[in-house]
């Protein structure tokens, strides 16, 4: 808009801000709050209320519609009806927002401290397929559900703890599920595990980014942490020494975790894991389990020429 892309003054700037909570200017000298849309009333009343009219400013930006959700999950206040009134017919505009724009309001939201509430208000209003279209197919799923709400629970306590929160490891917790199913259509159709695997990775990181533009940087890492998830189960000779070692395996263990808690493998495995990366040299090799027994495989044999048998991998 060039209309009104000039400097103004305090009133005319207060005017072009998205609600009349965020409106509000505090003069320290005088100790005066200047109030030219009732934001203090609207925040006494818990209330979160568009400037103007919704509709206009709506079709003016359509990210103001996920920023109206957001903040009312993260600041606790109820949208105003006629706030919230025109979101369901103009939903569709979010649909003409360029990606980077969506992936960095989807960052703010999952990063907010309320992922966990974000979430449950984009879904109520049904504003969740413009972002991560395959959370719908997730959360209908009893162990997806729960695997998604466990992750963006522990994301929001990271924050409110003050530490970090990974946007890669959001993001692979989030499509992990859809990558498992797509893992047992490959190896249903006979491929091999971790051939099934990379395919299916793949297939759903191509879905996702006709969606939401996710940066090839958190593309490895998400590979990574869902690579590394086969190999926890690998308990035997020095497989476990070598996974210790991957510059991820914190992350990746982490994940496993929440696969524990939410009831998608053993919660015993999380426990061994747990106990093996701490432990003495003496109690790993106490802790280790016997390799499983490979069958030894014959070369076809060429005429003339004997081919030994392969030894068994250790």
């Amino acid at each position: 808009m060039l209309r009104d892309n000039e400097f103004g003054d305090q009133e005319q700037d207060a005017a072009r801000r998205d609600f009349t909570a965020n409106a509000l200017f505090y003069d320290p000298s005088s100790q005066e709050i200047y109030d030219y849309h009732k934001g203090y009333a609207d925040i006494c009343a818990n209330t979160l209320r568009m400037i103007g009219d919704p509709a206009v400013r709506y079709r003016e930006d359509p990210v103001r519609m996920l920023r109206a959700v957001r903040l009312s999950a993260k600041l606790g206040m109820k949208l105003e009806a006629a706030t919230a009134a025109p979101i369901a017919k103009m939903k569709d505009l979010l649909g003409n927002v360029p990606q980077a724009r969506l992936l960095d309001e989807m960052l703010k939201l999952l990063l907010s401290g309320h992922a966990l509430e974000c979430i449950k208000k984009l879904r109520s209003m049904d504003l969740h397929h413009g972002l991560l279209p395959m959370l719908d197919v997730i959360l209908k799923q009893p162990l997806g559900e729960k695997f998604v709400m466990l992750a963006l629970q522990n994301t929001d306590q990271r924050i409110h703890d003050g530490k970090s929160a990974s946007p890669a490891f959001l993001f692979a917790a989030l499509l992990w599920h859809h990558v498992l199913s797509a893992w047992k259509v490959h190896q249903d159709a006979g491929e091999r595990p971790i051939a099934a695997l990379h395919a299916a990775m793949d297939e759903v990181l191509s879905r996702q980014q006709a969606q939401l533009a996710i940066p090839r940087r958190y593309d490895a890492i998400m590979k990574d942490l869902w690579l590394l998830q086969p190999r926890f189960g690998q308990r035997g000779g020095q497989r476990p020494f070598r996974l210790l070692s991957q510059p991820h395996f914190r992350a990746a263990y982490d994940f496993l975790l929440l696969r524990c808690e939410s009831g998608e493998v053993d919660s015993q495995l999380g426990l061994w894991w747990d106990e093996f990366q701490d432990a003495s040299e003496e109690r790993r090799a106490e802790m280790l389990l016997p390799d499983e027994v490979v069958k030894k495989r014959r070369r076809r044999k060429k005429s003339g020429t004997t081919v030994p048998s392969e030894p068994p991998v250790k």
